[in-house]
Order: C-alpha cells, then sequence, then structure tokens
C-alpha cells in the first residue's frame, strides 16, 4: 500500500466510527523514542522514520508535526504522500492540539490509540479542545485493521547484567525507590518505561533496535515488586535470580487486570509522561493517581561509581575504535569506492574487536556534504552518497558496551576547507569548549548552561536548532533523562550525571557541522558561596585541526585544545602501530594562535 492508500483505508474507518480526526503519535505503550517495529505505527502509515513526531488524519486533511531535528528529512520523506508538514516551535506554526481547535467543528469526536498516547497529552488535548465540546473515542487502535503484516511483539530472551558491571543490586534499588515512594506518600509504583525497568531488575534485552532493553512493565509496593514479561522471553537462570531476590513475574498481558484490580483507596504514583491513557482508564476510581516523574528516573541518572568506571573504560576502547577508523580512512579515500553507508563499515568492525562490545547505540549518522545539514540523516542503500576527497564529512555515531554507552561526532574535512567551513566550524568548537569547561553551582539547570553553547554563533548571527546536549545511560538508552542541556530542560545538573555536548551549525543544502563528545558531571570545589560542579570529557577522539581558524580562538581555548589532544595522544599512542601512531600524531599536533 502506498502512503495515500493507507491513509484512505484509515479515513473509511473513520468514517464507519463517525470520528473527526484520528491522532497517531510515534510510540509505544512504554513511551520509547524508539519504538520496537510492531509499534512504529506512524512511520508505516505516514512514511515519515524520525523519532519525534505526530500525524493527525481529518476526512480532508493530514498532518505530520515534528521538530527541527527531522524539517529536512520530513519534508523529503512526506513530499507527494499529500501529508502537510508542521515546524514545531517555528513563529506561526500551530501545534497539533492548536491546530484541530481550529479546524475541527463544534463537537467532533477525536480518535486515538490509548495504549500508545501517554496521560499528560490526552490531557492537553483535552484542555485544548474544551471550548469545541470535543469527546475522545479510543476503544481500539484503527491501524491495527489496515496493518497487515504488522511485525509481532518481540519475544527475544532477556539477559542479567552482572553486579561487576551494574553496580548495585536488585533488592538495593528496590529499597531505594520504597523510599522515595514513602515520601509522597505512595502504595504503588507503576512503571511503564522499558529503560527504567531494565536499570531497575538488573536487566537486558534486545527488543528494541541498538537499545538493550527488553518489552515489559514494573509495579513495585511497600511489600512486594512485580515484572510483567513474556515468560517465553526469561531464561530459567534470569527467572531463579528473580525469585531469588522477592521479584513476582506475570506475564505481559497481566498488567492491565492488575491495575484494573489495585486495592481500595491505594494511593498510585504514575509519570504522566511515561504511562498510557490506558493505565489511567484502567485504574478504579477508589484509587488516588498521583502524578509525578518515574523514581526510577531519576535514580537511573546519577551513575554509582561502578556504572562511571566502565563507562570511562567503554570510552577509552571506543576512543581507540575511532582512532583506527580515522586512519583508515585517511588511507583509503580517494582510492577506493566509498559510501555514506560503507564508510562506516570498518568502523563498525574495529568496534567490534573492543572488549565487552554489544553492538551499536543507534544507527550512524553519516551526512556527506548536504546531507550532513540533516541533523539525524540516515542513509539507505538506493540514495546513500558516493564519497571522494573533497567537502565535509559528518559522522555521528555509538557503541554499546557491557559498561557503558557511547554517543560521539566528529566533521571531517576530505579537502582543504574554504574559509567559511573554517569559520563555522570554529565557532561551533568555541561553544564546544565552553561547555567542556563550565564551572556551575549546585541545584544550575541544563537550561542556563545551553546558552554558554550558543554566545559565539550568535554573535554572527548563526544558530543552531537542536539542544545542546542530552542525557546518556550505561549499558542503556543512548537518549536518556531527565538531564540535559536545552533550553527548555529544568533539571538541576548532579554529580554522576552524563550528558552529550553537541554544538552544530547546519546549513541546509552545503553542509552540517557538529562537534560531540560525553561529558560526566563531578564536583569542582566548595567555596563560601556553596558546592560548585563542573563537566570532566569522556570521549576522546582527534578534533579536525585542518577545520580550526586558531585566530578565533582565544588563548584559553588553544590550551584546551592542545591538552585534549595531548591527552587523546597519551591514551592512545601506546596501543598503535607505528603507521597508525603517525597519523595519531599529526592529527594531535599542537595549535598555536600564530
Amino acid at each position: 500500500m502506498t502512503t495515500a492508500e493507507k491513509i484512505d483505508a484509515l479515513r473509511a474507518l473513520m468514517r464507519e466510527r463517525n470520528l473527526d480526526a484520528w491522532i497517531v503519535i510515534g510510540g509505544d505503550p512504554h513511551q520509547s523514542e524508539y519504538p520496537a517495529p510492531h509499534w512504529k505505527t506512524r512511520a508505516w502509515l505516514s512514511g515519515f522514520t524520525g523519532s519525534a513526531g505526530t500525524l493527525v488524519v481529518t476526512p480532508d486533511r493530514a498532518g505530520l508535526w515534528t521538530d527541527s531535528r527531522y524539517f529536512i528529512q520530513a519534508a523529503q520523506q512526506l513530499a507527494g504522500s499529500g501529508i502537510e508538514l508542521f515546524k514545531l516551535k517555528v513563529p506561526g506554526v500551530l501545534t497539533h492540539p492548536e491546530w484541530l481547535a481550529q479546524v475541527l467543528p463544534e463537537g467532533a469526536v477525536v480518535g486515538f490509540d490509548s495504549a500508545i498516547m501517554p496521560i499528560n497529552q490526552a490531557d492537553e488535548l483535552a484542555e485544548k479542545l474544551a471550548s469545541k465540546r470535543v469527546s475522545f473515542w479510543h476503544e481500539e487502535d484503527l491501524t491495527a485493521l489496515i496493518w497487515r503484516d504488522r511485525p509481532p511483539i518481540p519475544t527475544t530472551p532477556v539477559s542479567l547484567l552482572p553486579l561487576e558491571f551494574c553496580g548495585e543490586t536488585r533488592p538495593a534499588k528496590f529499597a531505594r525507590i520504597r523510599r522515595e515512594m514513602a515520601a509522597y506518600p505512595a502504595d504503588i509504583h507503576l512503571i511503564s518505561t522499558l529503560d527504567d525497568i531494565a536499570w531497575m531488575f538488573n536487566l537486558r534485552g534486545s527488543d528494541v533496535e541498538y537499545n538493550p532493553v527488553a518489552v515489559a512493565y514494573a509495579a513495585i509496593t511497600q511489600t512486594e515488586t512485580r515484572l510483567f514479561i513474556n515468560p517465553a522471553k526469561l531464561p530459567a537462570k534470569a527467572a531463579a535470580a528473580l525469585r531469588a531476590d522477592g521479584v513476582i513475574c506475570a506475564n505481559y498481558d497481566d498488567f492491565l487486570p492488575y491495575v484494573r484490580n489495585m486495592p481500595e483507596r491505594a494511593v498510585v504514583l504514575v509519570d504522566p509522561e511515561k504511562t498510557s491513557q490506558a493505565v489511567k482508564d484502567a485504574t478504579p476510581d477508589h484509587c488516588v493517581l498521583i502524578g509525578a516523574p518515574n523514581i526510577v528516573l531519576h535514580l537511573k541518572a546519577s551513575k554509582n561509581a561502578t556504572e562511571l568506571s566502565g563507562t570511562r573504560n567503554a570510552h577509552l576502547r571506543d576512543g581507540a575504535a575511532l582512532m583506527k577508523w580515522l586512519c583508515w580512512l585517511k588511507q583509503h579515500l580517494g582510492k577506493e569506492a566509498l559510501t555514506e553507508i560503507s564508510i562506516v563499515e570498518p568502523l563498525t568492525h574495529f568496534r567490534s574487536q573492543q572488549a565487552h562490545f554489544q553492538g551499536l547505540s543507534f544507527y550512524p549518522i553519516v551526512g556527506y556534504q548536504a546531507n550532513g545539514a540533516i541533523c539525524h540523516y540516515a542513509a539507505e542503500p538506493e540514495s546513500a552518497l558516493s564519497i571522494s576527497p573533497e567537502g565535509l564529512l559528518l559522522v555521528d555515531s555509538g557503541a554499546q558496551y557491557l559498561d557503558g554507552t557511547t554517543d560521539i561526532t566528529r566533521t571531517i574535512a576530505l579537502s582543504p576547507p574554504t574559509p567559511q567551513q573554517k569559520r563555522d566550524f570554529t565557532l561551533v568548537l568555541k561553544g564546544h569548549i565552553a561547555i567542556a569547561t563550565a564551572k556551575f553551582p549546585q541545584g544550575t539547570w541544563g537550561a542556563q548552561l545551553d546558552a554558554l553553547a550558543r554566545i559565539a554563533l550568535w554573535k554572527e548571527g548563526l544558530q543552531y536548532r537542536h539542544g545542546t546536549g542530552h542525557g546518556v545511560g550505561c549499558f542503556l538508552s543512548v537518549h536518556e533523562g531527565p538531564q540535559g542541556i536545552r533550553p527548555e530542560n529544568q533539571t538541576p545538573l548532579e554529580p554522576g550525571m552524563i550528558c552529550s555536548n553537541e554544538p552544530g551549525l547546519y546549513r541546509e543544502g552545503e553542509y552540517g557541522i557538529r562537534i560531540e563528545n560525553l561529558v560526566v558531571v563531578v564536583p569542582a570545589e566548595e567555596t563560601a558561596f556553596g558546592q560548585f560542579y563542573q563537566f570532566e570529557t569522556i570521549s576522546f577522539c582527534p578534533i579536525d585541526l585542518t577545520l580550526i581558524d586558531a585566530a578565533l580562538l582565544t588563548n584559553d581555548e588553544i590550551r584546551w585544545v592542545n591538552a585534549y589532544h595531548h591527552e587523546v595522544w597519551e591514551k592512545f599512542s601506546p596501543f598503535l602501530s607505528g603507521e597508525e601512531c603517525a597519523c595519531l600524531a599529526e592529527m594531535t599536533r599542537e595549535i598555536s594562535s600564530f
């Protein structure tokens, strides 16, 4: 079926049910950023494959809303589909609830799949559409009726993460969660998010590509802990270990019946952003529902000593693989046919040779020339560009290791760069250094630091529209909350939190630039004015010196670049071959302002 045929089939079902609009968000019952194929409903219907977006279909119009990371990609993928693109946060562009309030008739009926729709978004819809006296219908998933070859829910087995990698036992984690619950007080905490569940139970899976998680739900009270998971996914050893720690294992499909039968007057804690409307609908009226962030979300964010040590080690091994790949690229560029896909195959190979390698942490973003301006570009075999010794190449990649998750971006000049390219790159580098060297008081939000990465660009009338940094897990999701460095993030940065530091600049139709390392929040000093924190950079890979205009850097910034490259040299040179050492020496040579 074409996109147009799918939309027509959906509209036919809407007419049968007297629906004036149908909303499809890009998620699953666990509010995953990257859902398993079974739940990639929005992508199947619209053809848009980005990780963020909402599709709305009415009898005569269809629209897709997404953020700036995907403006270029969405425009390309929606071309000819009849689906309008709405660019979020662009002045004058309505959100989908605002748009529906404008186009729907009085007393309209709006449908959505309540198993997917989070509580907070359902509440926002109700608020925005109240003036139109809109009612909501979510008795079934209409997409399931037309998606004939829909992939099944994954049933791959889970594994236990040894204590040497996670650093904390399940009972210890359960006790910490219960202490936080008592502060509300809450009798039951329902948890839907897959990475939170993986952390909580020291389990890892492979149900979602690049994300070591398993499809499951959890419920914890002051006296018991339940894991709702397909029993076929639990090997005997894992099931026995869970039982030994007091975990009650139930079938995945038993979760909503459990919710419907929660005891009278139970105080139930759920995260409205991470819990589906179906869970709210199933909660008995005699229970009290508290909406607050998942307790696990915050506990998981601050890594313990074992996780931090493992993550640092994982980044060293990952950096060694990257170094080998950079040398490989230098040797092979212009001597054999390379594409945006084939060029990173050796990088994956070098990573796979490292200890504890489990796979990639996301599909590599390899953007050559103009494709580098597409923030989350995904090269396809039929359209991947051939790469020659000219222009800029942006490579954003990462890996999963048993002891850590990596994510790093480098922009590489494949020929002598233009003055504009050098200027753009250096302005981005100044922002990267500003974050890397920031010192800030306890209680500082990521939002308060975000501007540091942008000031040099703003002074030149330049801007990037994505956040400066996202949280990162430990052998978990490469995008993790609640911390982040972006304008809207109001989570205080605390020791042990890992974030990316990735300012960029994108000239549509020309090239993209991004420099990304991961950083961890560490104590800096305590003064008469309180505790101060700073960032420790844990990613190590040369920054392309040919793209730096040293005249635009301050002496302190030059010292940072030289110190960073000295550290790269010290960490990797002992383990490289003679030819690779010569390559590394050239890439990490000192620069000066003269």
